[in-house]
């Protein structure tokens, strides 16, 4: 017997006797579902998981960007700001950035340090932060303009990331995750993020996919089974 190979919890069978695991729920009811599945001991995060018909190999299917979650993720984001000291630097502290700086931080980032969950840089920092690719790519922190993280309008961008806005992105086997919310939200809470993410997904469609684009949608929480979602309404 492989003793690395854990057997699931009574608390996950139990979860997984609620969803037909062959069926594809409609949002709604895949979100209230989930609602029904026995909680863990801690807040368990809520996973929005596609697997896309795209080729992450070719620039013309990548798939990425950002949309705001009407309710939030649910989670305190940590945000750093790149800038030299003067307006944006200011703006990026008074909207509420925990770390703000330009060579004090590009220095510790370059220590190893990585102590937040969002960056962001202005136009003009960019020419030193650029250099922290080989340090903050590998964990997706890596400002980009397409996200909107690479800015002069640093409060502005600050705001958002706090307020919840989520960054998509097709990983190299064609899967992309979202987190949309928390366990202890509620059903319709989970249901609009989710609802304003595979919107989101389905609008950034490449013309050059052929095929089916969704090939499959489901939602989790961190400890449960995951249910499929329908998603014929996006489609359409």
């Amino acid at each position: 017997m492989n003793r690395t190979n854990k057997m699931p919890s009574k608390r996950y069978n139990n979860a997984a006797q609620l969803v037909d695991a062959n069926k594809a729920y409609p949002l709604k009811a895949a979100v209230e579902i989930l609602n029904k599945f026995p909680k863990a001991k801690f807040n368990e995060t809520v996973d929005l998981a596609f697997r896309l018909g795209v080729d992450p190999k070719q620039s013309d299917q990548m798939i990425r960007g950002t949309v705001p979650l009407p309710h939030g993720s649910g989670k305190t984001i940590r945000v750093v700001v790149f800038a030299k000291p003067g307006p944006a630097a200011d703006a990026a502290k008074a909207a509420g950035a925990e770390f703000v700086g330009f060579d004090d931080m590009i220095k510790k980032c370059n220590e190893g340090w990585s102590d937040f969950d969002v960056a962001v840089a202005t136009p003009e920092a960019m020419v030193e932060v650029r250099k922290l690719g080989k340090v903050l790519g590998p964990r997706g922190l890596m400002p980009n303009p397409k996200t909107g993280t690479v800015t002069e309008d640093t409060a502005k961008a600050v705001r958002e990331v706090k307020a919840g806005r989520v960054e998509y992105k097709v990983d190299k086997t064609g899967n992309v995750h979202v987190a949309v919310g928390k366990g202890s939200f509620t059903v319709s809470q989970i249901e609009e993020n989710a609802r304003a993410v595979i919107d989101a997904v389905f609008k950034a469609r490449p013309s050059a996919v052929r095929g089916t684009y969704v090939q499959s949608c489901t939602l989790s929480l961190t400890m449960s089974p995951a249910v499929r979602v329908d998603t014929k309404e996006f489609a359409a």
